[in-house]
This record gives structure tokens, sequence and C-alpha cells, in this order.
């Protein structure tokens, strides 16, 4: 099993679990960064995010990621503010957030002596609470950089608690090497059922509340360091959770091979091959040079309705933009 395959499959039936009530309202991502003083120093495989007291506000404002720029600027919900004075950031990254938030529903603007005005369409909400991190590794022979990648979530403490999800049988040795607060989920794979999850170790709960270490660079006998202040961390933790929300864990493509055809695992639409016979990567596996390829178009399947259609997060929402004078003039 591909670690590709082993991750959509079982974002697949977190998904499942979240449906049938067993988690409700989680957001399933994947990919996502999660480190602070080296941004992209670590990607989490799966995040989970768990709804906090206003997630339906959240839901009601927009399917995207709000720039974190937006959230932290001192526009707000009543008078209109002057946008380059509601920044604390370099002109052109705050041009860039006041775009973005315009064009995705966080804030509305208008047009004053030449200006531009804007203001945030509704408070943001307290909409998360718990963040899990998961790293797949189905095949435990081949550890790679395992060990110190999970050393890092667990000095960092940026989520919550941290899971290790493998195929392979646990020996106690495998759980001699990892973190004791991370948790292991040994992943059966059942025909009939799909997949079953067998909890070996609970995870720890993580002190995300204050600062934490972040490793950036492992030399003989030394360890290069960063401390990560608390409000560092949720700041960094409010990202996270945005980037999962507008991301999700169904960012794949189908090839446009014949061998490659939607198949349901768990209720979920995946990019199965019946050549490979599993899940494959559009991008990095599917192509002429592939013994199995039988050019043919590629499956067309509207992954934003599936998303929709099976958990909390809402594609379209209503929005909670206001109509003013002037705001036509901006499309």
């Amino acid at each position: 099993m591909s670690e590709f395959a082993f991750e959509l499959e079982l974002c697949a039936h977190l998904e499942r679990r979240d449906r049938d009530g067993s988690d409700s309202g989680r957001i399933v991502a994947r990919q996502l960064g999660a480190s602070v003083a080296d941004p992209g120093g670590r990607i989490l495989d799966v995040v989970l995010v768990e709804p906090g007291p206003d997630f339906g506000d959240r839901t009601s404002i927009t399917s995207e990621a709000i720039p974190d720029a937006a959230i932290e600027s001192d526009v707000g919900t009543g008078r209109a503010r002057y946008w380059k004075t509601a920044f604390d950031c370099h002109p052109d990254h705050a041009r860039r957030a006041t775009e973005r938030a315009i064009e995705i529903g966080f804030f509305e603007r208008e047009l004053r002596n030449g200006r531009e005005y804007v203001r945030q369409v509704a408070r943001y909400p307290r909409w998360y609470d718990r963040i899990v991190g998961i790293e797949n590794k189905p095949d435990l022979d081949r550890p790679g950089d395992l060990e110190a990648q999970l050393r890092t979530d667990a000095s960092l403490a940026l989520v919550d608690e941290v899971v290790l999800a493998t195929e392979s049988y646990v020996t106690r040795a495998h759980l001699n090497r990892i973190p004791e607060a991370v948790g292991v989920w040994r992943v059966h794979r059942d025909e009939p059922t799909g997949l079953e999850i067998e909890v070996i170790r609970e995870p720890t709960s993580l002190p995300v509340d204050g600062p934490g270490i972040e490793p950036l660079e492992y030399r003989p006998g030394r360890t290069e360091i960063a401390v990560v202040s608390a409000g560092e961390k949720v700041r960094a933790r409010r990202r996270l959770a945005e980037r999962a929300y507008g991301k999700g864990w169904r960012t794949y493509d189908f090839p446009a091979c014949a061998a490659c055809e939607p198949a349901e695992s768990d209720g979920a639409t995946l990019p199965h091959c019946s050549w490979a016979g599993r899940a494959v990567h559009a991008d990095s596996e599917c192509g002429p040079a592939c013994p199995g390829h039988e050019p043919a178009p590629a499956s067309t399947i509207d992954l934003d309705a599936e998303r929709d259609r099976r958990t909390s997060w809402v594609a379209d929402p209503a929005g909670k933009r206001r109509r003013q004078s002037g705001l036509d003039r901006f499309g």
C-alpha cells in the first residue's frame, strides 16, 4: 500500500465516522504545514479539527480559508476602515490579504473620495477547539524521518494530540522509539466493511497553551532549536485550522486513463487504478510512462459537492455581506 493510497483511505474512513455520529462535525484535512519558526519544515499528513462553540457562524461566512492578516487586522464589523491603516504588515502583504478577504466574502468594501474602505461582514468566530495531527507510515520497516518528525510534534506541541497510523504489526521496540505522548493506531483493511482502527496506544494531550521547542537542524552531538512563544502558537494554530477548513483532504485529481475509475471507499470517491490495485496520485504516478496507461478522458467528479454533502463544511454559504451604496462598482 502506497502512503498516498493509505492516506486517502484513512481520510475517507475518518470522515465516515464523523458522518455516522462518532465525532460529529470534525474537519478532516491533509498535507498541512505544522511548524512555526521554520515554515514548511514540518508537514502533517492528516489534520483533524474539532468544532468549537461558534462553528455554525464560521460555515456561514465562506468555504475558503480566511487570510491570517485579515483576521489580525484592525478591520472590524462596525465603521469601515481605510485598508492601508488597518494592517500592521508590509503594504503588499496587506493588499493581497485585503483582496483575498473581499474575494471570499470576509471583507466588504466601499469607495470614499477615491479611497477604498473595508469592514468585516461578521466577527471572526471561535469556531475550532482541539486539533489532532496524524502521521501516516503504513510500513514501519521503512520509517524514514518518522522519529524526528514525531519528536518535533511532541516538543513543539502545536496540536493537542499526535497519532501514528500504520498497517504494520507494532512491536514494543517501535513504541520505545517514539515519544510516549504519541498515540498509535494500527489500521486493518477489511474488504466488506472498509478500514478498521485498532488503538495500540492512546495519545496524551500536549501543552498547547504554553511555549514550545521546535527543532530546526540535527547535527552530530547538537540540535539547533527555536523557542516558540505561546502567542506564536495561538496564531499558528489558527492558521492551521483555517487551512484545514479551506483545503479539506480532497486535493487529488483523476488521471486521464481508462485503468483509473472513480471508486468508493467508506463512501468517498477515490481515484482507484485497476492496474495498480489501489488509489493513485495522478500527478506523480500516472502518464504514458506507466505500463498500465490507457489514454482516456479523465473522470469529472465534483469533489467539493461531495464534501459539502458528506460533512459539516458548506461549499456555498449564503454569507453575511451587506449591500451598500457604491459596492456594485467593485463587482
